[in-house]
């Protein structure tokens, strides 16, 4: 992977230099992605004094009449966190616990449910529940607003102080109340704490020939686990037809780790780039010539919930004309954080450029556009007795290839061994494509499988 980067400007004050390690972000709520040392900064602009006096004056007020007393380092660190939350969902002044808890985020394991959350107009919105956690067990959805926590009103809450008392020690249960779209009164949902251990990738097969990828997050290994992951499928199958790619309420993750798993896939080109405040690009990653992937024909899996990072990586695919981008359009998140360290345990997380598809695309408040439209919903196939056949026939001619013939009781009793199955919709027309795919290159008879799939009304590249 090739990566140019240029010089950012002004986007740490020269007061910070000394302590001052920016970290990229590039996730839904954060985490750390390229470590960097801070550039010089520009000269600082004058102070705007007639403002500077109504702050200095709200400070007094409060220090003299508020109803409890409070000291002057408390006020000063709900400034710079009023400040910053003023800007953008996703700045924000890290301090202790907060900080601590990036720093978790990225690689560690914590005590928590196991919910990536938003915020949205005043609520704290569930981007998506982590695979195989408390929250997905207990049935939260992407889409829920999370009102009150163990009964406490959360209207107007700071997005890190709800996150901090969601987090507790494991084996603690929480009350979450929640506000789900259908529903006319709010759900109260008991959770128990656990141990969150994110696994980033795990795969499947499908059907033989078919196999099925999912990232759930990404973190600082996803590239290489993605690779291993590669590895394993073709060992598995070798005559591997098709590869559905999961990025389903992936919420971002690390910039770095999308550009590898991106880079698994295409042989050549930009994958992503980065401008800042000033219109000039600051970081641009390129692909390598090798191709773990070896051109396997690829459906990549999107909704709602599908974030930052998780659309670098559909979005470069899709301009690549590498695989086809099926489900629903993205969340829309294309901004990167950068995360400035203040003190030893205290940090401003600030936004500080967007970030582009290989063909200039943003996607922030946007998202990206699915090729194939596919609603989420469920596949159900019937079980019951839907008619009769020949074999059902008194008196019916024997089949002539000394086959013992099949009766109704013997037909109806392998029904009935058969369960109701349902299944993901997405996933299923997702394999349907690919069937399709391998079935058009064998009637074409080539020998070898597509290797781009082209997006609708996209051309071949």
């Amino acid at each position: 992977m090739k990566t140019r980067r240029h010089t950012p400007a002004g986007i740490v004050p020269r007061r910070l230099l000394p302590r001052a390690l920016t970290l990229a972000l590039c996730t839904a709520f954060g985490a750390p992605v390229i470590a960097q040392e801070a550039a010089p900064a520009q000269q600082p602009l004058p102070l705007p004094l007639e403002e500077v006096r109504l702050f200095v004056e709200a400070l007094d007020a409060i220090r003299n009449t508020y109803v409890e007393p409070i000291d002057d380092k408390t006020l000063l660190e709900y400034a710079i966190k009023g400040m910053l939350s003023g800007l953008d969902p996703h700045s924000a002044y890290l301090a202790y616990e907060e900080f601590d808890s990036l720093q978790e985020t990225t690689t560690g394991e914590f005590g928590g449910l196991g919910i990536e959350v938003g915020e949205e107009n005043g609520f704290i919105k569930v981007i998506t529940p982590i695979d195989d956690s408390p929250a997905q067990r207990a049935g939260i959805l992407p889409g829920d607003l999370i009102v009150e926590i163990d009964g406490r009103p959360l209207v107007e809450m700071q997005i890190d102080d709800a996150v901090e008392l969601m987090r507790g020690e494991v084996g603690t249960p929480i009350v979450l109340g929640i506000m789900r779209e259908g529903e006319p009164e709010p759900l109260e949902i008991t959770l128990v704490r656990d141990i969150i251990e994110v696994a980033s990738v795990r795969h499947r097969e499908l059907e033989p020939g078919f196999a099925y990828l999912r990232i759930s997050q990404f973190k600082v290994n996803t590239g290489e686990e993605v690779l291993e992951a590669l590895e394993e499928i073709k060992a598995a199958q070798p005559d591997l037809k098709g590869l559905v790619l999961d990025l389903r309420n992936n919420p971002g993750g690390i910039l770095q780790a999308s550009v590898e798993v991106v880079d698994a896939f295409v042989r050549e080109g930009r994958i992503v780039y980065t401008q800042g405040r000033e219109g000039e690009i600051e970081m641009e990653f390129f692909a390598t010539p090798e191709d773990p992937s070896l051109g396997v024909p690829l459906v990549v899996l999107i909704n709602s919930g599908s974030a930052s990072a998780a659309e670098i990586v559909a979005g470069a695919l899709q301009d690549h004309g590498r695989g086809v981008i099926m489900g629903t359009r993205s969340f829309g998140k294309g901004s990167v954080q950068s995360v400035m360290q203040l003190a030893e345990n205290r940090a401003i997380k600030l936004t500080t450029s967007l970030y582009f598809t290989p063909e200039g695309r943003s996607i922030q408040a946007q998202g990206i556009q699915p090729d194939i439209l596919i609603e989420e919903g469920l596949v159900t196939r019937t079980t019951g007795r839907t008619g009769y056949t020949e074999a059902d026939l008194a008196g019916h001619l024997r089949n002539g290839n000394d086959l013992d013939d099949i009766d109704g009781e013997e037909r109806q009793a392998e029904v009935s061994a058969e369960q109701v199955v349902s299944t993901d919709y997405q996933l299923q027309e997702a394999l349907t494509l690919l069937r399709g795919l391998s079935i058009l290159e064998g009637a074409r008879g080539l020998g070898t499988p597509v290797t781009q799939a082209p997006p609708a009304g996209t051309a071949q590249p």
